[in-house]
């Protein structure tokens, strides 16, 4: 009887600590959504204001010669499409995730000089720091995920080919600025997918629709 009721003890303790978890899980998932919220209606406004302060040639200019063909993410490796996106698993959301705003760390320190001082854009400290809590938080879901298994991830260990990549694209200052913009909006909405997924992943609901 006594060795009955420490099982049972043992089992409601476990049960106890697994439900913690769950929960302080879900709250990650919840603050990660939220934060990758903010960053992509930040990229939106940024980009908005940014064309906003361009003359009408300028805009015509743009709209002709940029067309939104290539990014420096693009060298991660991600889901092509919506049926793509909701047949991948929350682990590899999560690790997709983790790589986009990885890239993104040393760019951000640059990316609110694209744009007018007068505008109310966060500072490039803030930007990074946001993108750092983010990243730190998106680590920890994936360790939680792999519930103590190693990680098998090869793109882990590859080096980021990212670091002045936004620097170096060509002369022209105004095209360079949009192509910055541009590019961290594109991967701030791929990330926020990315996260909305994972998060229905989580919940065994089959209907993760976009």
């Amino acid at each position: 009887m006594a060795r009955a009721l420490v099982l049972l003890s043992v089992v409601l303790v476990s049960l106890l600590v697994n439900q913690g978890r769950a929960s302080d899980n879900q709250r990650l998932f919840n603050n990660a959504v939220i934060r990758v919220q903010h960053l992509h209606q930040l990229a939106a406004k940024m980009i908005n204001d940014f064309e906003d302060s361009l003359l009408p040639e300028e805009r015509r200019q743009l709209s002709k010669i940029f067309p939104l063909s290539f990014c420096n993410s693009d060298y991660i490796e991600a889901p092509t499409g919506k049926d793509e996106t909701q047949k991948s698993s929350m682990l590899k959301l999560l690790r997709i995730s983790f790589r986009l705003i990885e890239s993104w760390e040393f760019p951000s320190q640059t990316l609110s000089g694209t744009v007018s001082n007068s505008l109310t854009v966060g500072t490039p400290n803030q930007i990074t720091e946001k993108l750092a809590d983010l990243k730190m938080g998106i680590s920890v879901l994936i360790k939680a995920c792999l519930d103590g298994q190693p990680n098998m991830d090869d793109n882990d260990s590859l080096p980021l080919p990212f670091e002045d990549f936004y620097l170096t694209m060509g002369e022209n200052n105004l095209r360079e600025s949009f192509r910055l913009l541009a590019c961290f909006k594109k991967d701030m909405h791929k990330v926020e997918t990315y996260l909305r997924v994972a998060n229905c992943r989580r919940s065994l609901d089959s209907n993760c629709t976009l």
